[in-house]
């Protein structure tokens, strides 16, 4: 069961739906939540530092303090209306410090959750989901900045590929699978069938035996567009949740992406549980 969640805050002008959907997780599963707001410190390239006047860092900073100080408002008044255990912390930062210290803060809750970037709108959730997949050892669902409902799991898509990655989100997503009306398991395959999408029909039968309700899709995809094959086919069967494994390695202390992974999280369209 979930009964210990942490969601990162957006901070400004950033989309709320993470914090609201994160609520709703925590309602659904009579959870505990915890609120983690950045502060971030000003960014002053190099090159201009000796430049720039400390009244300007200090109006920065406290800029900074008084919009984490109103996602955490915000935040609390959101959990009070659902009558939820919660708590919040705010934590100065740089942006790359926010993203290692996250990744660590979420070892010890059962999930983590946070929002989708927006295009062309560089924020630090992008390292802070990179963070959370890789350095966590929990799962984390990414919620889109356009997300409006909460947790709903009238149809849930699971991708199967027999990867580690996949085996180790479907056993983290469980909680959530046992309460979907709908689970369509699905693998996708470049053309004539090879023996690693075999086990489809395997992991259907192990998810059967938890009691859960199905089916098994095998669908095409040319080998560079899987990202859009699997968001296109949640599009049309009006999937509302997406659970897949997250893919990726570290480089001399920078996370690499897989193209799967990179190509749903720069244009997802419904929640989604991921994991490492």
């Amino acid at each position: 069961m979930i009964k210990d969640l942490v969601v990162n805050l957006p901070v400004g002008h950033r989309p709320v739906a993470a914090a609201d959907y994160a609520i709703s997780i925590a309602e659904a599963f009579g959870a505990h939540i915890s609120g983690i707001a950045f502060a971030y410190e000003p960014v002053v390239a190099p090159t201009v530092m000796g430049g720039v006047p400390s009244d300007w860092i200090d109006a920065q900073r406290a800029e900074s303090a008084k919009a984490a100080d109103a996602a955490i408002a915000r935040f609390e008044a959101a959990s009070q209306r659902a009558g939820l255990s919660a708590e919040h912390r705010m934590l100065p930062a740089t942006v790359g410090s926010a993203a290692d210290l996250f990744g660590r803060i979420a070892r010890r809750f059962d999930l983590s959750v946070v929002g989708q970037t927006e295009p062309e709108r560089p924020a630090p959730e992008e390292l802070i989901i990179e963070s959370a997949l890789f350095e966590s050892g929990r799962p984390v669902i990414v919620v889109p900045y356009i997300q409006k409902q909460g947790l709903k799991l009238d149809r849930v898509l699971v991708c199967w590929d027999g990867s580690r990655t996949a085996t180790r989100a479907i056993a983290d997503s469980l909680p959530f699978l046992a309460r979907a009306k709908a689970i369509d398991v699905v693998i996708v395959a470049s053309g004539r069938a090879k023996n690693d999408e075999i086990p489809g029909a395997d992991i259907g039968q192990h998810l059967a035996r938890h009691g859960l309700k199905i089916e098994v899709k095998r669908i095409v995809a040319a080998d560079t567009d899987v990202p859009n094959t699997i968001l296109s086919y949640a599009a049309d069967s009006s999937a509302d949740f997406l659970v897949m494994g997250g893919y990726g390695h570290s480089r001399l202390r920078e996370f690499v992406l897989g193209g799967a992974t990179r190509g749903i999280l720069a244009s997802m369209t419904v929640p989604a549980l991921m994991a490492h």
